[in-house]
């Protein structure tokens, strides 16, 4: 599947910044044998003074745009072109979940998403939340598709109740969220299994209802896990969200350990007082490329 994707972050100030330097990760992330990206571009009003592009601790695309002029207002447009295909099954054989921590330590790229991280520390709820699904000897591979298909039966998407800094245990209380949360809470649950988890940021397709028309701006920012299964199911994807294994829908612009390792924009600014922000995203099929 092909997609066009466009995301817009706007940005309106009360008095002019003086100068401002943002981090971004806007740009699909290549992957070999999973997603293709065709075309992509960044731009950004104003232009910056200054900027560089390249890759981040984990291998995302990363750009830095460095602001040296006031401006009252800033915008941010990352137009892209992906071809996306499914990811493999999972592997009817994988290990008993109880062996993958000393597998992964002996893998230092795996090794660093099995500890917590900034933003997500050890939470013994989440463990609890998830043990159910997790018994002894039990192969990963059944017990995490037990667990992505009972997840939306306790847990509900609810968009307001929580914001980019609700920690886990309050997710948990509630039971209701949006994609970051739900993210954040089986990470952090495999994590105290002591199964590696990242965090996945993204976008995923969605469809309008029966005989309705989709509305510009529906498609929205998305966030899932990929969990570690061993040598042979590698890093498997899940979306908490829909309860279901990441498909030919989902676009991946990148992974960290969580939220604040992908954040789609952030930035220092010297001045502009308070702000207001607006972000715009549309993902639509595309025709395939000829040759």
């Amino acid at each position: 599947m092909i997609y066009r994707l466009r995301h817009v972050t706007a940005y309106v100030y009360e008095s002019p910044v003086e100068m401002a330097t943002h981090l971004l990760h806007l740009l699909p992330r290549p992957l070999e044998g999973r997603q293709r990206v065709l075309r992509s571009t960044l731009s950004s009003d104003p232009a910056p003074g200054r900027r560089a592009e390249g890759l981040d601790h984990f291998g995302n695309c990363a750009a830095w745009l460095y602001l040296d002029r006031p401006h009252a207002r800033f915008a941010v447009t990352a137009d892209s072109l992906v071809e996306v295909t499914s990811p493999p099954p999972l592997p009817a054989g994988t290990p008993p979940w109880e062996s993958l921590r000393e597998d992964a330590l002996r893998r230092p790229d795996v090794a660093e998403f099995l500890f917590p991280s900034p933003v997500l520390p050890p939470v013994e709820g989440a463990r609890a939340f998830f043990a159910p699904h997790f018994a002894p000897g039990r192969p990963a591979g059944q017990a995490a598709a037990e667990m992505i298909a009972a997840f939306r039966k306790t847990m509900a998407f609810r968009s307001g109740v929580t914001t980019v800094s609700t920690p886990v245990e309050e997710v948990l209380r509630r039971k209701a969220g949006v994609c970051q949360d739900f993210a954040h809470l089986m990470i952090t649950g495999l994590r105290m299994l002591g199964i590696p988890a990242r965090y996945v940021s993204g976008y995923i397709r969605t469809h309008p209802p029966a005989g309705g028309v989709r509305r510009v701006g529906a498609d929205q920012s998305h966030a899932w896990v990929a969990a570690w299964l061993g040598e042979q199911a590698g890093w498997v994807e899940m979306d908490p969200t829909n309860s279901l294994f990441v498909e030919e829908e989902h676009v991946v612009l990148g992974w960290g350990r969580d939220f604040g390792d992908v954040s789609p924009l952030l930035g220092i600014i010297l001045g502009g007082g308070r702000h207001s922000v607006t972000v715009g995203v549309d993902m639509d099929e595309a025709e395939p490329v000829p040759g």
